[in-house]
């Protein structure tokens, strides 16, 4: 369940994690603003997500899926549409129950929608700096970790669209739990919290295992 030696990309993940720490406890940025980023973050990772399986349909075409114990050869755009689709709703809800507890949207008068397409006059100059770090600390471990060593070749179109899953799932709970925080003025104390559990979980905890476990039960199932 865990990983027994971290990668120079979770080296990178920390580093990216622990800046909004500082910029909220030593260079006044808002925890609000901060917390705003970690939604785009979502993103972020869906975004990469989405270029790894591009990649690999690019490279094999097609790939097998399984459910509920059936076994099919689908197209690599398939998977990536399903995952479109998907990850795009838990993003949304994510975003939305975020923006309406925060009470960030009545703050800069803004809905789930205008959020998206006018995040940037959201933020001062510095948080772009931590968006920058998160979108290269995973574009690092796209080259790093998955082209570098050969990766595409032979990975799991649908392993890859499950990867992000584990840690949405942790950053739901903690950026719901912690826009509660903001609206009792702690946003300092849990940001804190906040990036201490999502480095546990994103760099110490090896979803990637435990995933593989999950696939090799489904063949199991599937007969393969």
């Amino acid at each position: 369940m865990y990983k027994r030696k971290l990668t120079k990309s979770d080296f990178f993940l920390i580093a990216a994690n622990l800046l909004p720490v500082v910029g909220v406890w030593f260079w006044e940025w808002s925890p609000i603003e901060v917390f705003m980023v970690y939604a785009l973050e979502t993103v972020i990772v869906g975004f990469f997500t989405l270029v790894k399986m591009g990649i690999v349909t690019l490279v094999r075409r097609t790939d097998t899926w399984y459910n509920k114990g059936s076994v099919q050869t689908v197209s690599g755009l398939f998977f990536m549409f399903f995952f479109l689709v998907h990850y795009g709703m838990f993003v949304a809800i994510q975003t939305g129950i975020f923006i309406g507890v925060s009470g960030i949207g009545n703050q800069f008068h803004i809905g789930f929608f205008e959020f998206f397409l006018h995040w940037p006059s959201y933020f001062k100059g510095d948080l772009l700096y931590m968006l920058l770090g998160f979108f290269i600390s995973y574009g690092f471990d796209l080259f790093w970790n998955f082209i570098r060593p050969g990766v595409y070749r032979t990975a799991p179109l649908m392993l890859l669209m499950f990867q992000p899953y584990g840690r949405i799932f942790v950053q739901q709970v903690t950026v719901i739990l912690g826009s509660m925080f903001l609206t009792f003025g702690a946003g300092k104390i849990f940001i804190l919290i906040f990036a201490a559990i999502k480095i546990f979980f994103e760099v110490f905890v090896n979803f990637n295992n435990i995933l593989g476990k999950t696939m090799q039960d489904m063949k199991k199932e599937s007969g393969q």
